[in-house]
């Protein structure tokens, strides 16, 4: 049973805070999202902590083994995996990738880009109807860092992500930390990235840290979000609303009091686009 719809700014549940989140009933977070990754596994202590965590907080499920733009057929077990999880946590949805992980024989630890082409929006849409006809519900698409652009791309990366939530009718988790890596090291307009994307479909956002490498930007998920990412991020929320919006913090993790102090910024950020929100509202209501 849900236990309340899902606002404001969450964080990503980690078995390292996990516990003290637990314990600590003065912590208020609005929702948690669950790597659901790190969690299939039957039995143990991970799944007491889970489902001890799902009966307190709402949750998103969120994973990055489904590869649904690789070739292979898609893992119907691990969607099973998935869908029982979601069921046991009461989660409010489920998001994956637009990206793939290898083939037959290659298999790589990593989010890897699409071709940008027509063919790939259709192939792509066609598996998520897939997975979406499994799952019994629409499921959020999110865009990951890229390092390097295909030759045969004939859309750009927001024209793509577009075509494909129209073809597939599914919504977007978008991820503004991403979004900021790929225009740095692809030198592109990371404005026109997000103005090609429709925000009606915009149900979650992801905020993170990159690792700046330099002479490029590696999307590590073990820093603090970048001021020019919370720029981008307050900017995008001024402009269409309030979406709920997490913390992603997977390597070199902080403290669990560090990690709410991220969380604090994004709740801060929503709260001022919802009070502006409410007083136009109600100007326009005295005029």
């Amino acid at each position: 049973m849900l236990k309340s719809e899902i606002s404001g700014a969450g964080i990503g549940l980690r078995l390292l805070h996990a516990q003290q989140l637990l314990a600590d009933e003065s912590i208020e977070v609005p929702w948690l999202e669950v790597l659901a990754d790190n969690w299939l596994v039957a039995g143990g202590l991970n799944q007491h902590l889970l489902q001890a965590a799902s009966e307190r907080f709402p949750i998103v499920l969120h994973s990055v083994g489904l590869s649904l733009g690789g070739p292979n057929p898609l893992d119907v077990n691990y969607l099973q995996q998935i869908k029982t999880l979601k069921q046991q946590t009461g989660a409010h949805w489920y998001s994956e990738h637009a990206s793939f992980s290898g083939n037959e024989t290659y298999k790589v630890a990593d989010l890897l880009p699409l071709p940008y082409t027509q063919e790939a929006v259709m192939y792509t849409s066609q598996r998520i109807r897939q997975t979406q006809d499994f799952m019994g519900e629409r499921i959020l698409l999110e865009n990951v860092s890229t390092y390097m652009s295909c030759r045969y791309n004939e859309l750009s990366e927001g024209e793509f992500i577009a075509a494909i939530a129209a073809e597939a009718d599914c919504y977007l988790l978008l991820d503004i930390n991403n979004a900021f890596v790929t225009s740095v090291n692809l030198q592109q307009s990371m404005s026109s990235f997000l103005q090609a994307i429709p925000v009606e479909r915009v149900k979650q956002i992801h905020l993170a840290g990159f690792h700046d490498k330099g002479d490029y930007l590696l999307d590590a998920h073990n820093h603090p979000v970048d001021p020019k990412v919370w720029a981008a991020f307050t900017s995008y929320i001024n402009q269409h609303g309030a979406i709920p919006s997490m913390i992603e913090w997977d390597s070199d993790l902080p403290t669990l009091s560090r990690l709410l102090q991220e969380q604090q910024v994004a709740a801060d950020i929503l709260q001022t686009a919802v009070t502006s929100r409410d007083s136009h509202v109600g100007d326009e209501q005295c005029a």
